[in-house]
């Protein structure tokens, strides 16, 4: 063992942690889906204090033997039944949330995660209550009261959804919530269901068609049948524009 080495060892068993606060580690899931042109987000019911009876997203305790993404995989599939190896979805990172009082029990620190999962535009996979929720359903997120949401969900909410509509201008993130071949009509109803507002059919087209590969396959649509695509490119050039939605529409 070099001196380094021996040093390291040395301080190591002579460490207190309990000099310093505890603080405990959480994560939290802002769980994305589209149906009908309509966003959702997969929310639970609080089956314990505090905040009990109150919506909140799904989450929990990251455990000792695990990182941040194993623990959110786990709690969300605990509180909710999904189970995300079985679906097809993107998984990523949003942000910490760190406020000394967003958890009235201790200081507790959360890694909130952004899930968004691939649909028909049509039915939203079944959600089952589980652990320490009451319930667990799916809510348009357009007209959900988000405030009322426990701890500083509602804040989380609304930086998973910004994140979202941020980057469906630049990105193809959308295909992402339909299925893997898709229709640009089910592309477009995607924007439509985030960014709540009608997009011209033509210009849409126009727009996404160097982004996205063709299958050369077809499905019957009204009208006639229309063309399959895959993505293609991560990124949109030229970018989108996302619409300024008035309070009024």
């Amino acid at each position: 063992m070099s001196s380094n080495e021996s040093q390291e060892a040395e301080f190591l068993a002579s460490y207190d942690p309990a000099e310093f606060p505890p603080v405990a580690l959480t994560v939290d899931l802002v769980v994305f889906a589209v149906a009908n042109r309509e966003l959702h987000v997969a929310l639970v019911e609080r089956g314990g204090q505090p905040f009990l009876g109150r919506m909140a997203l799904p989450g929990g305790f990251v455990g000792p033997d695990e990182d941040a993404l194993a623990a959110a995989h786990r709690e969300l599939e605990e509180e909710t039944g999904l189970d995300l190896s079985r679906h097809r979805v993107v998984v990523e990172q949003l942000a910490t949330y760190s406020a000394p009082d967003r958890d009235p029990r201790m200081r507790v620190v959360s890694v909130a995660h952004l899930v968004l999962l691939g649909g028909d535009g049509v039915n939203l996979p079944e959600l089952q209550a589980g652990s320490d929720a009451a319930k667990a359903q799916w809510q348009p997120v357009h007209e959900l009261e988000s405030r009322q949401l426990a701890f500083d969900h509602a804040d989380i909410l609304a930086a998973g959804l910004e994140r979202l509509a941020g980057k469906m201008e630049y990105t193809t993130i959308a295909t992402a919530l339909v299925q893997e071949e898709f229709t640009l009509s089910a592309l477009r109803d995607v924007y439509t269901a985030v960014w709540q507002a009608e997009l011209p059919a033509g210009n849409f087209t126009r727009k996404m068609r160097a982004s996205l590969t063709p299958t050369g396959r077809k499905v019957q649509a009204v009208g006639a049948p229309a063309s399959l695509f895959i993505k293609g490119s991560e990124w949109i050039t030229p970018p989108m524009v996302r619409p300024v939605v008035t309070a009024a529409g």
